[in-house]
Formats: C-alpha cells, sequence, structure tokens
C-alpha cells in the first residue's frame, strides 16, 4: 500500500490585510521544504496573496489553512462565512469587481494553481482549494479511493494533538485517527505512535493494528483511535477503534454512524472487535476527532460529495470546529 501521511494545517484569520504577508512568509517556508523551484514558489506567493486580500476585503471571518501538500507541493484552504458567491462563474471572470479592484484575483488563483476547487453558497460562505506543486505537475490519482484531512492545532499550541494517516491500495484504502489525551506534545506523542503502528503495516486487519496499538501506547498517556478499511469490490468498510473518533457514512440516500467500544488506547479497552457495515455507492467515509463537534447535519456537503474531498473536510472545519482543541477531519471516497 502506498502510505500517506496527514500533514498539519497552519490557520491564518484574515482579519485585517496585515495577514496576507504573515500567510505568504509561511508559505514560502513550507515552498522551501517541499523542494518547489522558483517558479512554483513565486505561483504559490500569488495564489496567497490573492486569497488572502480577497478574505479580507470581501468576507466574513476568513481564514487561509496553508499546509503541505503530499510530497512535492502546498496546499492553501481559503474560507469564509458569508456572503457567498451568487453567480461563480461571473466571480471567476477577469474584470469582475465588488471593491474597485481590478477584478483579477480568482481567475489569477485559477491559472496559477494545478489544483483548484470552488464551493460557494449563499450565505453560507465561500471554500477554495489551491493546490501548487513543482514543475506544474499534474493531479495524480491512481487509486480507486482518495483521500484528503485537515489537522488544526488547538489554540496556543504549536504541535497538534491527533495525528491520521492513510494507505491506499488500487480499489481498497484505509486510513487511522487518533486523538491523544488532552493536547500539546504528549497529546502528540500518543496519537503519532498509533499512526506510526498502522504505517508499519496499513493492510493489516483494524483488530490487529488496534491491539498493536495498545501495547505500543501503553508508555503515553493514550488516545483515542479509529482505524477503517475501504473495499470498493465488496462495498464495505470495516472498522475498529476506542474512544471518541467519530466515523459517518454519507451519500445523498443514507447517513450511518460507525459504531467503536469506549475506552482509551494504552490505557484501558475491551477485547478489540470490529464492525462491518455497507459503504454505498457515491458514498463517503468521514473519520474525526471531538476536536468537531458529533452532531452534524449533512445537508451542507451534499453539493460537494463528489468533489475534491477536502472540500468535505473544510466544510465540516469551517462550520463545526469546536475552536477549544484539536481538530482533524479526514475523507474517503471513491475516485471516479
Amino acid at each position: 500500500m502506498e502510505v500517506i501521511a496527514g500533514a498539519l494545517h497552519t490557520a491564518f484569520p484574515m482579519d485585517d490585510s496585515s495577514r496576507v504577508g504573515e500567510a505568504r512568509r509561511h508559505a514560502a517556508v513550507l515552498a522551501e521544504q517541499a523542494g518547489l523551484d522558483e517558479g512554483a514558489a513565486g505561483r504559490l506567493a500569488i495564489v496567497v496573496t490573492e486569497l488572502g486580500n480577497n478574505l479580507a476585503r470581501h468576507a466574513a471571518r476568513g481564514r487561509l489553512l496553508i499546509a503541505r501538500s503530499g510530497a512535492a507541493g502546498v496546499e492553501v484552504i481559503s474560507m469564509d462565512e458569508g456572503p457567498g458567491m451568487p453567480n461563480v462563474e461571473r466571480c471567476m471572470s477577469d474584470g469582475y469587481s465588488t471593491a474597485g479592484t481590478p477584478g483579477t484575483g480568482l481567475g489569477a488563483v485559477k491559472r496559477m494553481a494545478d489544483d483548484f476547487e470552488l464551493h460557494s453558497a449563499v450565505p453560507d460562505g465561500t471554500i477554495l482549494i489551491a493546490r501548487v506543486r513543482a514543475g506544474r505537475a499534474a493531479s495524480m490519482h491512481p487509486h480507486g479511493v482518495r483521500v484528503a484531512g485537515i489537522s488544526l492545532a488547538a489554540p496556543g499550541e504549536y504541535v497538534c494533538g491527533d495525528s491520521w494517516a492513510a494507505g491506499l491500495n488500487g480499489a481498497s484504502g484505509a486510513v487511522i485517527v487518533a486523538d491523544g489525551l488532552g493536547h500539546g506534545p504528549q497529546a502528540a506523542e500518543a496519537s503519532l505512535a498509533a499512526t506510526a503502528v498502522f504505517s508499519s503495516d496499513p493492510s493489516a486487519s483494524p483488530r490487529d493494528t488496534l491491539t498493536r496499538a495498545h501495547d505500543e501506547l501503553r508508555r503515553t498517556r493514550g488516545a483515542a483511535v479509529s482505524i477503517l478499511h475501504l473495499d470498493i469490490g465488496e462495498a464495505s468498510v470495516r472498522c475498529c477503534g476506542a474512544g471518541n473518533v467519530l466515523a459517518r457514512v454519507i451519500s445523498g440516500v443514507s447517513d450511518r454512524a460507525v459504531l467503536t467500544q469506549h475506552g482509551t488506547v494504552g490505557l484501558q479497552i475491551r477485547r478489540p472487535e470490529e464492525v462491518l457495515q455497507p459503504w454505498p455507492d457515491h458514498a463517503v467515509l468521514i473519520v474525526h476527532s471531538d476536536g468537531i463537534e458529533s452532531r452534524w447535519g449533512a445537508q451542507r456537503l451534499m453539493p460537494v460529495l463528489g468533489g475534491d474531498p477536502q472540500l468535505v473536510a473544510a466544510i465540516l472545519i469551517r462550520d463545526h470546529c469546536r475552536g477549544r482543541d484539536d481538530a482533524t477531519v479526514v475523507v474517503m471516497r471513491r475516485e471516479g
């Protein structure tokens, strides 16, 4: 299996234009870490500048979330809480502006980015995802399952006590989300120990992985953990977990929670048991830590279920993040 390690997103509230430079400098550091060449780094700077200025001028409670994207890219997520775009196509056109500016912002972002996804609803707001990779590399999704995720550290923390990882192999996929008790470095130690166990053998059964993680996390403060395997051929989701990492399988016609047991991995759990349930056509799997409210409605997600799974994660972060703890959302869906 190809193993994908979840990245930490850094949030930059765009409450005034001075924050744009701060976000751009952070993106430049990530560009260097990702090995982006001068041209790609320049494109990324334009993306961050245009999106940041757009939020500062037009949006309510706008934020940029910035993180590494894969081995050689950087992802920028722009989100706001209104007013939304009544006509997305018109807003994307060069020359359109509501603030007396040249009106080239969103069009420039689309031209500069290697991936570009936008969803807007009135009055809920707008989510925009732009990714920049070295050498204008094409977006590659060789597997039948696609995964995306967002992790945010608790306010005031520089490390996230949540972590996630995924394994992809053709028509199957596996994912783990771990939430270390509390937050800060010790919580991160626990969650990273769990994802390391998973990443060493992502094809192992969820029950076996949870058992091994329980032994490994005894030296830590412990974590809530959910491990899920998805299989397109069998149209199934198999899960084993303990604690308050929650999962739901939703589509346009169904919405089912995936059950796990109580307990804390590394401290005390009952004998791990797997749960098997259907994975309907066109359904997505959503897994999140308790930094996200547990009772959220799926209605706002319906328009984006067939798009980039990061749109689903971003809407949940925007609308249902508690704002006082680490927060992670991971989304998996069939590709194509």
